[in-house]
Parts: C-alpha cells; structure tokens; sequence
C-alpha cells in the first residue's frame, strides 16, 4: 500500500477503504508518511469529499488513536451536548446547571480555542479560583455530588484528529463538511455520555454559510453516532448575528449568570431552554415539553442559580460570581462605543467580523501559544432589524492597552450594513431547524420546523 495510490484514488473521485484510511492516518501519527503526503490526501478530500462510509471509518479511526472516556462510574443518565461554534457562544454555562436541574448529570470535556474568544474552559476559567484541571476521581466525584462537572481535554482524547486538524488548518482544508463531521464526533464519542444534543450553527459568523450544508453536516454527524448505536439529535441554530449580547470571556460569563436567573437576552434564553430541554428528552427521564416548563419553573423559582453556585464551588471557583457577577468577574473599566454613522435600519451583520473584532480586542488567540485577557470584549446593543439614529451606540468595546482598538472598529465598520429601509428577509429565529436520528428510526433525517434563515 502506498500514501501515492491512495491519494490518487480521492483525487479521482474513488471511496477509501478503511484500510487505506487506518494506512494514512497512522502513518502520519507514526511519522512514517509525510504531511505533505497527508496534506495532499486532506485537498483531495476536500474537493472530492468523503461517502458516509469513509466519514465514519475516518471518526472510528480517530476515536480509537487515543482513550476514552468511562462515565459508568457516575450515576443516572449523562447527556452531551457540542456546538460547531459561533459568536457569542457561551451556551455551557448556562446549559449545565439547566440541564442538572432536571436530574440530569452533565460531565463534559471541553477545550481552549484560536479564534475570537477562548473556548468554554478558558471562559470558566474567568471564574477566580475555577479548576479545569482535574484528577479523575475528581470528576467523577463532583459529577455524583452536584450532577455538573466540566474539565479540559486530555492530551490523549482523539490524538489524531488533534494532529490531522493541525495540518487541515495551515492547509485551507478545515471546511470541509465529512473532515468536519469525523473530528467531532471522534472527540464527542470518546466520552462515553448515554446520548449528544448536537448544536450545528449555520451563518455568517458560522463554518456552514448556508441552510442546506448545516443540515449536510448534521446527518453526517448522526449517522455516525448512530452506527456507534448512540442516541442523539442535532438543532441548526442561526449565526448571522452574535448569539445573546456580549462577545469575550468574562463579558460572556456574566452573560451566562445573569441568563440562570432569568434575566438573560431573549434569543440565548431560549436557546439554552431548547438544547436543554432536547438533553432531557433524549435521556428518556422527562419529555421534551415537560422539561422546557420544567425549566422555566426552575429559573424563575431559583433552582438553576443555586444549581450553578454549587457547581462553581465544586470546582474550586468562586461562588459569589452567582449573586454579584461585576463584583467577581475581571472585565475592564475602559469602554470605546461603535457609533452609527448614519441613520437606517439594521439589514446585515458579518458576524465573523465582529468575532474577528473582539480578538483584537485581546478576547481570542490568532496563534495556540497567544495568552487571552479575559476583561476584554464587545456588548452588543443593536442587531437584525433594529433601527439606529446617526451617531447611536450600536456596540460597547471594552478594551485593555494591548487593544488594537483602530482595526476593531474598522471591522465593526465592515461587519454592519444599515440602509434607509427596514428589510422583509431577516430571520432572527434562533432555531431554524430540528434534525433528528434515533436508533428506532429508519436511517434518514427529518425536519420539525419548515423555517429558513434569510
């Protein structure tokens, strides 16, 4: 077997077998076949991409290059949940103690990030005295104890999805939707949860631009778990504006707290309901209806706010960040407002650009060895559809002197189109649509809601 035929192969238009798949993926952990070998195969795929079949013997494969992880030690149903990435994404947060307040166990592996914020770790990390560092017997513990535990990746989770994307990053070749689909769920799968709440985001400040390849990349996902007979759902949820209102790490923490006790914007609220009350349903404990009045009950009585107070104190963080956030939370004192520059109407945001705003602001890393300042950010105060006068605050900046506050604003000024007339096409729905496999049904996706986003 040679890396050459293989490469020629998908180059042509052919399916790799999983042999061939296990040669290269191997060879390139082993340092036996080159990256440029690698990375030609990877620009193959790109332009010719990858069947089902490949999709998931490239996920099998790379699932099983490193450990897994058994939940078996933590008691009653333990349901996932992983979002592809968005502006503003901090739905983890607020989700688990949601989730948890329902009888649930939430015990998740997460990461750091490049790109314009840090990752959900680096966000809780905002948190004084938080741990995400955490011997097993820990994580266990604290997941029986409080129901919610969140750590970082081990070093070992995937190893080579790790060293693939690397390589599919300096190579232009991360869009891809199987490579895509095959690096999640080697990382989701490895962690051995009794189902997965996928969240496909879909957009302008997302991977997938448009509708139909989200819901390409969805059943791609699921029929994967699938043939791993696990249970899970897919939500594609929009991203052509910021997900909620701040856009940082400590900006965003807040954001999350004041979301459990029920003062959260409307369209991450009812975000972090929806996926939460998708987690239940898929454990079989309560229905999907029950558990989204469940929850509404739980916020507005206080239950999810003290379900968070005690995890945060579980893992070492300080709990006070519940009842006074701005007490707690580092976030700067220094503000520079992006002002309209005329007056109009709100008709398109590039989302990317705002996140690419906020890392400039120091938010997010450009480089893996980049250190994040977790004060940093954007408020947003206008989105889709608004009306703005010339000269009003659309967005707070909160900068730092290591800000590159110029080329933030410049591509705030990019990101925002206003025009003299309100425009009948946005969609600021936060769910468009549900896609859904169980491991009773018929291997196809069906879709719940017939809405589109514009």
């Amino acid at each position: 077997m040679r890396p050459y035929d293989i490469i020629k192969k998908k180059r042509d238009g052919g399916v790799n077998t999983k042999e061939e798949i296990e040669y290269m993926i191997n060879g390139y952990l082993n340092e036996e076949i080159p990256d440029y070998q690698v990375a030609a195969w990877l620009m193959a795929i790109f332009f010719r991409h990858m069947q089902e079949e490949e999709s998931y013997n490239l996920a099998e494969i790379m699932l099983k290059s490193g450990d897994t992880i058994d939940l078996s030690e933590i008691k009653g149903k333990k349901i996932d949940k992983h979002s592809t990435g968005g502006v503003g994404d901090k739905t983890t947060i607020a989700i688990a103690p949601m989730v948890a307040s329902l009888g649930l166990k939430v015990a998740k592996l997460s990461g750091r990030s490049l790109g314009h914020t840090g990752g959900t770790i680096d966000k809780l990390e905002a948190i004084p005295g938080f741990k995400t560092d955490l011997q097993v017997k820990d994580f266990y513990r604290i997941a029986n104890e409080v129901g919610i535990v969140v750590a970082g990746q081990t070093a070992n989770i995937a190893p080579a999805d790790k060293k693939i994307y690397a390589l599919r990053d300096a190579t232009a070749t991360v869009e891809e939707l199987s490579l895509i689909a095959s690096s999640i769920m080697s990382k989701k799968l490895a962690v051995l949860s009794d189902g997965i709440v996928l969240d496909v985001k879909v957009g302008s400040g997302a991977f997938m631009k448009d509708i139909d390849e989200a819901k390409e990349l969805a059943v791609i996902m699921l029929a994967i778990a699938k043939r791993h007979k696990r249970s899970a759902k897919a939500l594609i949820t929009n991203m052509n504006q910021p997900l909620g209102e701040t856009v940082g790490n400590s900006l965003e923490v807040l954001e999350a707290v004041n979301t459990v006790k029920g003062n959260g914007p409307k369209d991450f609220t009812k975000l972090c309901i929806e996926i939460s009350s998708h987690m239940a349903d898929l454990s079989g404990i309560i229905s999907y209806q029950e558990a989204k009045k469940k929850l509404v009950e739980n916020i507005k009585n206080g239950v999810v706010s003290r379900k968070m107070k005690e995890w945060i104190k579980a893992q070492g963080g300080n709990e006070e960040v519940v009842d006074h956030p701005s007490n707690v939370l580092n976030i700067s004192k220094e503000i520079i407002d992006f002002k309209a520059d005329r007056a109009g109407y709100i008709t398109y945001i590039d989302t990317e650009k705002v996140g690419m705003a906020s890392m400039y602001l120091g938010a997010g890393r450009q480089k893996k060895d980049d250190s994040i300042d977790l004060s940093v950010g954007l408020k947003i105060l206008k989105k889709l559809g608004d009306k703005v006068q010339d000269g009003e605050t659309i967005a707070r900046l909160f900068v730092s002197e290591n800000s590159n506050v110029e080329f933030a604003l410049d591509l705030l000024r990019q990101a925002y189109s206003i025009q003299k007339e309100a425009s009948l096409n946005i969609c600021n729905d936060i769910i468009s649509k549900l896609v859904s496999i169980s491991l009773m049904q018929i291997p196809h996706y069906y879709f719940q809601k017939q809405t589109t986003l514009q």
